[in-house]
């Protein structure tokens, strides 16, 4: 099996860079992996005391970063390394002031795992949710590293849990302590033998409780909303955007609407606005127009939605029509109404408030207007559907206090 997943790997790259030839995404995804080795050779030595945190991508970064931030203040003296595999990570982050450095993991090679570990000499690994790559957990291994998995969900689909899946599962042992999301996790690993798994919960929880105590602050929203209710649709697809688009030509309600698409490239915007028939302005567009008047906002930009969501009085969260469900934890944190499309099966915090009814599942438009009127005309029905998604957060929030307390033992 160890021949067969590296001789994948190695056509794998192979193919990869024949693809980068005309892809710009993958083409990043190779040469940012050409420098890393350069990369690191100018921000780490061997002799620093490196700790190592790799994610996937944003995401997973996001969820490691309370983590992240206090093994900064923690261990002052110690060089932070943040690795990532995809580009929409490394690209965003590649900057990051709670890093020393930032660089794109080399595919999983043996030769690059034995160069890599080397040449960082980690005295602490971290993977978050989800990365396992065989090869480089089996050189921390055999250089006696501690690692961790944090905020990881493993269900029974996974190949772990397969007859098929002993290479995985080998790889799973080499990790000396997990720090799983729900107890259905905990019981996975001990069903292959692997007891040593907390229930901590997941860190988002403690990010985005985070956000409550910044200057959420938006001159342009408290311009725009002024006093009326205000609905705000974050990170739309276009299977989403047909339903919200088609309420807020059609409904008479007063209320102001603020669309963050997914895509923001100029052709879906403006084809996105032209078939609003309300007053519809766009974010890059708010100095030359009285945004006061508009009944629209289209944000045709990026970092600006979680701050947004604090004006918000509903929030409607995209993906569940389409590729996937985005981050609901973002406006549940801020007390208020979430409306998603069906399919959430697999997001775990979702799937949680919607058994609590703090998130409200619409299938198709007219379930959406019933939904959303239901919310404007009971205000006590807004307001408590809101507390339940602000209690959640509450209560869930403290993993990255736990991993910290396993973290100093080790260090």
């Amino acid at each position: 099996m160890n021949f067969i997943y590296n001789l994948i790997v190695h056509i794998t790259w192979f193919h990869l860079k024949i693809v980068a030839l005309f892809h710009p995404k993958i083409k990043l995804f190779v040469e940012g992996r050409s420098q890393t080795f350069s990369n690191l050779k100018t921000k780490i030595q061997k002799e620093n005391k490196t700790i190592w945190i790799h994610t996937a991508s944003l995401g997973e970064f996001e969820q490691g970063l309370p983590v992240i931030e206090k093994l900064k203040t923690t261990y002052p003296t110690n060089k932070i390394l943040v690795t990532f595999f995809s580009p929409s990570g490394y690209e965003v982050k590649k900057n990051t002031a709670v890093a020393d450095a930032v660089v794109y993991l080399p595919l999983d090679t043996r030769r690059n795992a034995k160069r890599f570990i080397e040449t960082v000499n980690p005295v602490l690994a971290i993977f978050v949710k989800y990365e396992i790559w065989p090869n480089y957990l089996k050189e921390l291994k055999e250089k006696q590293v501690p690692i961790l998995l944090i905020s990881a969900i493993f269900r029974k689909e996974q190949v772990f849990f397969k007859w098929y899946g002993g290479l995985m599962r080998k790889a799973l042992q080499a990790f000396t302590h997990f720090f799983v999301q729900d107890n259905n996790s905990v019981a996975l690993l001990k069903s292959i033998n692997l007891n040593n798994a907390t229930l901590s919960g997941d860190t988002r929880f403690d990010r985005v409780a985070e956000i409550l105590e910044r200057n959420n602050k938006l001159s342009f929203m408290e311009l725009f909303q002024g006093n009326e209710t205000c609905f705000v649709a974050g990170s739309t697809w276009p299977e989403d955007e047909e339903i919200i688009v088609k309420f807020i030509n059609e409904t008479q309600k007063h209320l102001k609407f603020v669309l963050a698409p997914h895509n923001i490239k100029t052709e879906h915007i403006q084809s996105l606005k032209k078939s609003i028939s309300k007053k519809v302005v766009l974010y890059t567009e708010i100095e030359h127009n009285d945004i006061s008047s508009c009944e629209v906002l289209v944000i045709n930009t990026v970092g600006l939605l979680t701050k947004i969501y604090s004006y918000a009085d509903i929030a409607y969260v995209g993906g569940a029509f389409a590729t996937g469900l985005h981050n609901t934890l973002e406006p549940a944190v801020f007390g208020i109404p979430i409306i998603i499309g069906p399919e959430y099966k697999g997001f775990n915090e979702a799937e949680k408030l919607v058994a609590e009814n703090g998130i409200l599942v619409t299938r198709d438009y007219d379930e959406f207007t019933t939904t959303l009127d239901n919310l404007l005309e009971n205000p006590e029905y807004l307001k408590n559907t809101g507390v339940i998604n602000a209690n959640f957060v509450k209560e869930n929030k403290g993993a990255s206090v736990q991993i910290m307390a396993h973290i100093r033992r080790l260090l």
